[in-house]
């Protein structure tokens, strides 16, 4: 699919179906598009469209490079971020002269987002630089938000984690339930963090665009601040993948003592009918000679020395602290 836009009064326009004249468009989105679309970009514009393949190359050197004065920048970013199973795939900007050309294969909300505030409001779009920058401004927020929401859940994890009630009509703690949601936030903070890896990489390459462009101060300015955005938003998803970590440390912990604590009972138990069944082994010998087994009170005394002898275990390891 081919969407056009065209600048009118620092608003973008869009177009109906492809444009006839390409040099009218100041920003074309090619979302999953058709070899016909490509060509149709290609003859219009005078650029190579960059195929999937090439875009998913791992390579700094074929994600941000320059061609005959066209500069293409590639970034893997997130799509479907309001649930924990992302999409990541690689979305290129091409900057050519008064044209930026977007090519991608999944639909991250930031674009939609960019797209409908600049048809609203009037945003400064005024040429192919500001509309760049302008989309990586609302890509960063995105993430912003995004990392904010998993920093939120991992907080109310952590709440769930560290301070349960001391009640014993409280609900028991699902440690497992707890290990799966902490694995899906590490998963998507992890994804995200390749996000930003990509997006310092893209920041730091526009601006040397912006140096090789002869752009002006306010560009440079908002390039710096973008990198500047993308470091912090870096840092606090290391501080969180730390947290994440941290929390599957303690939650593994926590399932040990869960686990201690059932073998401490069995153990006890074990320990504290340990000398009744001494008394009842000796009493189930078969000898001729045993003078309690003629005696009236024999098998009271036994019954009784089995209790006492369980009672005074269970009281000793009381009074020691061990239950």
């Amino acid at each position: 699919m081919l969407k056009a836009y065209s600048s009118v009064s620092g608003h973008l326009e869009p177009h109906d179906g492809a444009p006839e004249d390409f040099a009218d468009a100041i920003w074309l989105d090619l979302l999953s598009p058709t070899r016909e679309e490509e060509r149709a970009v290609e003859d219009g514009l005078g650029l190579s469209v960059p195929t999937r393949a090439d875009m998913e190359e791992i390579e700094v050197s074929s994600r941000l490079y320059a061609e005959d004065g066209t500069y293409f920048m590639t970034a893997i970013l997130p799509a479907y971020t309001d649930a924990d199973d992302t999409e990541m795939a690689p979305i290129t900007f091409v900057l050519s002269g008064d044209h930026l050309i977007t090519i991608r294969y999944h639909d991250p909300q930031a674009f939609r987002t960019f797209a409908t505030r600049t048809q609203r409001a009037d945003v400064g779009c005024t040429d192919s630089e500001t509309v760049l920058i302008g989309l990586l401004e609302t890509i960063v927020d995105r993430l912003a938000d995004v990392l904010e929401r998993a920093g939120g859940d991992i907080d109310t994890l952590s709440h769930d984690i560290f301070q349960r009630p001391d009640n014993r009509k409280a609900p028991k703690a699902d440690f497992n339930a707890t290990l799966k949601a902490l694995g899906r936030k590490g998963d998507l903070n992890s994804k995200i963090r390749d996000s930003l890896v990509t997006l310092e990489r893209l920041s730091g390459y526009l601006g040397h665009v912006t140096l090789q462009r002869a752009s002006n101060r306010d560009i440079r300015d908002r390039v710096k601040t973008l990198g500047r955005d993308i470091r912090s938003l870096a840092d606090h998803a290391n501080f969180l993948s730390q947290k994440i970590t941290f929390l599957l440390d303690a939650t593994l912990g926590m399932i040990n003592i869960e686990q201690n604590g059932i073998i401490k009972i069995f153990s006890v138990a074990a320990v504290i009918f340990l000398p009744p069944t001494l008394i009842a082994s000796i009493y189930g010998m078969n000898f001729a000679i045993m003078p309690e087994l003629h005696w009236a009170f024999g098998y009271p005394l036994a019954i009784g020395l089995m209790v006492a002898s369980a009672g005074g275990t269970f009281f000793y390891f009381k009074r020691r602290g061990w239950l």
